[in-house]
């Protein structure tokens, strides 16, 4: 299942799960005996994912098919009417950033301590790489007040949601976070995924290491990089604040000199 480019392996253990449940109804066994069998098949799928938001969707899928199946009245559907989901999954999470973080808000009050440790003028201008519904963009406008806020985001769904719920907090750009500039930026904040913190620390090292700039990432560290300030969160939430270039990098340049 990991060998698979997500999201097959969902479509592929949803389909499983409906085999076993469409295989036990052949077989004679009672309607609970196989909805239970198949909802226990997609939950042991699911144990095959390390991610668990991936987790979750590969075991909900068979119990949120069958329950959209029943709300139909169980009359016979169209074949092209369960394209549907798919159709949005790739609106929603576009094939091109099935590597990049799902859609997960910024919890409210997750950056309130950030501005005690990387302080910003008010001309400074900040970028919220992948920003979602926008709701990171509202959490730095709350804590930083008279800052340029800038949001990109692939999603043609997402972008003009955010762009919208953003109206007054952020300028929001539908575009490629990792094709995007970011020279002009005092500070990136993202919240990605464990394997995209080396390519998110190459960039900003890339980037906006001659001017130093501040990278901030909730809840995934970059590794082998030491953080200027983590801040743990409830839930099991954490900010991570990083300067670019890091300190030691420029005590390393200063002897060398």
């Amino acid at each position: 299942m990991t060998v698979l480019v997500w999201p097959l392996p969902a479509l592929f253990s949803w389909a499983l799960a409906w085999a076993v449940f469409a295989g036990l109804r052949a077989a004679g066994a009672p309607a609970l005996l196989a909805l239970l069998g198949a909802s226990a098949a997609g939950a042991l799928l699911a144990l095959l994912q390390r991610e668990r938001w991936r987790r979750l969707i590969v075991a909900l899928g068979f119990p949120l098919g069958l329950l959209a199946l029943l709300a139909s009245g169980g009359a016979a559907l169209p074949a092209w009417i369960w394209l549907l989901p798919l159709a949005l999954l790739a609106l929603l999470y576009p094939r091109r950033t099935w590597g990049d973080a799902p859609l997960f808000p910024t919890p409210p009050g997750a950056l309130a301590e950030l501005p005690a440790v990387a302080a910003l003028t008010p001309d400074s201008s900040v970028l919220d790489a992948g920003c979602g519904l926008g709701d990171g963009l509202k959490e730095l406008r709350r804590v930083y007040p008279g800052v340029r806020l800038v949001g990109i985001e692939w999603s043609r769904l997402l972008a003009p949601l955010a762009r919208w719920r953003c109206r007054g907090v952020a300028e929001v750009r539908r575009g490629d976070m990792w094709a995007m500039d970011w020279r002009p930026y005092e500070m990136v904040y993202v919240f990605q995924r464990p394997e995209s913190m080396p390519r998110v620390w190459a960039k900003a090292c890339a980037e906006m290491r001659e001017k130093g700039a501040w990278l901030v990432s909730l809840d995934f560290e970059v590794a082998g990089q030491i953080p200027l300030a983590h801040f743990p969160l409830a839930d099991g939430h954490g900010v991570w604040v990083y300067r670019v270039p890091q300190v030691q990098d420029i005590v390393q340049s200063a002897d060398k000199g």
